[in-house]
């Protein structure tokens, strides 16, 4: 774990995983030799009738290509920051080459080559161009913390969908110093990720984030009282039966899904169109996570769930609805919000469901975590639909599931 002192400074290792990143990212885009397949040692011409379009921390380089009949590719080299030279390829069939990876907002020179198939480089062109604002700084500025359940929530977008690591940081008082969770590796358009693990007083947190290419971002600080979390209570639930969810099978009642035993029996449904089970929890409730116990000693395989989504409602007597398959977060389907879809994580050891050996099967039995989305709104009613079992089974057993939020 990096500490980062009082005065934001970065102190101690970084985390093999960064270091990975970085090791990558120094690399140039390609580092294949190139095979000379031709003994023509003339020189290329230059490229010509250069135009610059700037990106979000890269820029796109049309040219016109010289008149070669050896011409193989278009060589362009480049700092992206202060030490670091990347170089970036494309075949002769193209008229355009994309430089990428610059780390600020400002004016850099790009040199050109033509190369030939004996791998003779044309004499040097070099362009300027004017990346916009890269986009892992586009990104850390754009994100809205705000106070989570235990601690802190970081959400925003990733509009061009580029891959960036999101670094989040807690107030040790002990240490004097910020330490850094593992990082978050985002590719997708939104963000929306927090720290969690601190109780409602006042804490101090931080943000920052990298790129592929090595790039960080200023860390973002922050003081907020994190939101209390506490377990709803299960004595509350009740089966709030509706015409489309599944029949029940071997008397194991759709009740026993939220008794507080992680005993036999618990909710097993028989074949279905939908396998799906409503309940009510008894008060209307913000919810930060769920934990889920599937059933013993099969959690990896058979009619365990594997996929699922969780629709809730804020209705006092919410009514029956079709809800679609592969719907996004926020979807809407009558009196029903879709609130998230999980995925229950694969064996930690790597092996297939069917093999999974007792430290796999341990990590299970404790019962897994599954955070909410921060856009989930209030609820009163729950939707348990399970989209995929395991063993890709049509039916579906479940033992235990325990919500954690506020009470509103």
């Amino acid at each position: 774990m990096k500490r980062i002192d009082n005065n934001g400074f970065l102190t101690g290792w970084l985390p093999v995983t960064v270091l990975a990143i970085l090791a990558f990212a120094s690399c140039s885009k390609s580092e294949s030799p190139v095979e000379v397949i031709s003994d023509d040692m003339t020189k290329p011409g230059v490229v010509t009738d250069i135009k610059v379009e700037n990106l979000n921390g890269a820029a796109r380089i049309t040219y016109k290509l010289p008149d070669s009949k050896n011409l193989l590719y278009v060589l362009a080299r480049y700092n992206i920051n202060d030490n670091r030279v990347r170089e970036s390829k494309t075949s002769y069939y193209k008229d355009t080459i994309v430089v990428d990876g610059f780390a600020r907002e400002q004016e850099y020179e790009v040199t050109l080559h033509a190369v030939s198939r004996a791998n003779v480089m044309s004499d040097p062109v070099v362009v300027k161009v004017h990346p916009q604002i890269p986009n892992y700084i586009l990104i850390n500025e754009g994100l809205q913390i705000s106070p989570d359940f235990g601690g802190a929530n970081f959400f925003g977008f990733n509009p061009n969908r580029v891959p960036v690591s999101v670094h989040l940081l807690a107030f040790n008082n002990t240490t004097n110093s910020y330490e850094e969770q593992e990082p978050e590796y985002i590719s997708g358009d939104t963000i929306d990720v927090s720290i969690r693990g601190f109780d409602a007083t006042e804490h101090k947190f931080g943000v920052y984030t990298s790129d592929r290419f090595g790039n960080v971002s200023e860390t973002r600080y922050v003081t907020l009282t994190p939101l209390f979390e506490t377990l709803l209570d299960k004595s509350k639930f009740f089966v709030y039966h509706l015409g489309s969810d599944a029949p029940i099978g071997y008397s194991w009642e759709l009740r026993y899904f939220f008794d507080g035993s992680l005993n036999e029996p618990g909710w097993h449904t028989t074949s279905a169109p939908v396998t799906q089970g409503t309940f009510g929890l008894g008060v209307n409730a913000k919810i930060s996570r769920f934990v889920l116990w599937n059933r013993l000693p099969d959690m990896y395989s058979y009619q365990n769930a594997r996929q699922f989504t969780i629709w809730g409602s804020a209705e006092d007597a919410p009514r029956d609805s079709e809800l679609p398959v592969g719907s996004s977060p926020g979807t809407v389907s009558g009196d029903w919000i879709n609130m998230g879809n999980f995925v229950y994580p694969s064996p930690p050891s790597g092996l297939p469901g069917s093999q999974a050996n007792a430290a796999d099967n341990a990590y299970a039995a404790a019962g897994i975590n599954f955070r909410m989305p921060s856009t989930a709104p209030e609820v009163k009613f729950i939707r348990f639909v399970v989209t995929q079992t395991w063993g890709g089974l049509a039916y579906v057993n479940a033992i235990e599931i325990s919500f954690y939020g506020s009470v509103q």
